[in-house]
């Protein structure tokens, strides 16, 4: 068997040292949660692709912590950094049967850890404080809330009746028992507000109106906001929002241009590249994909 904590095998401390080499993660709580969260408590199963990219219909495995065969494959995927796909079309998460699935699409995943760990560094987590997690997924970041601030003041949330099943299920084997709720995340959590920190993990095309009223005074609201470029026709650009209420009661929001946001979520366009756009990138001998349109300048992106 694998152990979960070598950086041989992918682990935790090596997933953690990606991170911080990669500049999205450093010294403090969140690291420190980042270390010594169980991966493999939160996600014992996930799906493995076996088809090629351009095979379809698409074949996966669903790999299974308590099946010896598949821990070492697991838990280097659940510590490789990358998006870990959990749920497919839309089926129960709790009391699935391991194996190959063919076709369909995948409905629910993890962040990638860079994200993730980037999103969390940024509220500036300390004990105390009160948390809305919006898009549960698989509680990666509830857990790591809960860690630093305490399980009494966190609260997440999620549109899918079966992530927050599985998720409450899972956080509570760690010992956590933060409020688990089954809601759109758009409209936040008023009833627990206001918070000290807000972070979303999906993508939206503007910032709800609900995440800007329920930051506590001193409070912080993270969240991908996908944007769109004038002078890029057809690109989808994310960016960050941060909306901070100052102590007197009002709201500052600043647009912050990013690489790379999360996911749109459920009831959003993607944030993929149109037809028309796709139309306008060849390929060239090396598999690099080049664009005939120049790309903008950074103060170029606009809503």
């Amino acid at each position: 068997m694998a152990d979960p904590h070598s950086r041989g095998c992918g682990g935790p401390a090596a997933m953690v040292v990606r991170l911080e080499e990669s500049g999205e993660l450093g010294p403090g709580p969140v690291r420190e949660a980042l270390l010594a969260l169980p991966r493999q408590i939160l996600m014992p199963r996930a799906y493995v692709r076996r088809s090629a990219p351009d095979e379809m219909p698409p074949c996966c495995d669903l790999l299974d912590f308590s099946r010896p065969a598949d821990r070492e494959e697991l838990l280097e995927r659940l510590h490789s950094g990358n998006s870990v796909a959990i749920q497919h079309g839309g089926e129960p998460i709790l009391g699935r049967v391991p194996g190959p699935r063919r076709g369909g699409v995948m409905t629910a995943m993890s962040s990638t850890m860079g994200l993730a760990a980037d999103l969390l560094r940024q509220l500036e987590l300390r004990p105390g404080q009160r948390v809305l997690d919006v898009g549960t997924g698989v509680g990666v970041s509830a857990a790591a809330a809960c860690f630093v601030c305490g399980d009494a003041g966190v609260v997440t949330l999620d549109i899918d009746l079966h992530a927050t099943a599985a998720a409450r299920e899972r956080l509570s084997v760690l010992g956590y028992r933060p409020a688990t709720v089954a809601e759109d995340g758009t409209t936040g959590w008023a009833a627990a507000g206001p918070y000290d920190r807000i972070a979303v993990s999906f993508a939206v095309r503007h910032v709800p109106q609900a995440l800007v009223e329920q930051p506590a005074p001193g409070g912080r609201a993270l969240m991908t906001l996908g944007t769109w470029s004038p002078s890029w026709p057809g690109q989808a650009r994310p960016g960050q929002a941060v909306i901070e209420r100052r102590q007197d009661g009002s709201v500052e929001a600043e647009l912050c241009a990013v690489e790379f946001g999360h996911r749109a979520g459920a009831g959003f366009d993607r944030l993929f590249l149109s037809a028309a756009s796709r139309s306008t990138i060849t390929t060239s001998d090396e598999q690099t994909p080049l664009s005939r349109i120049a790309p903008p300048p950074d103060a170029a992106c606009g809503l």
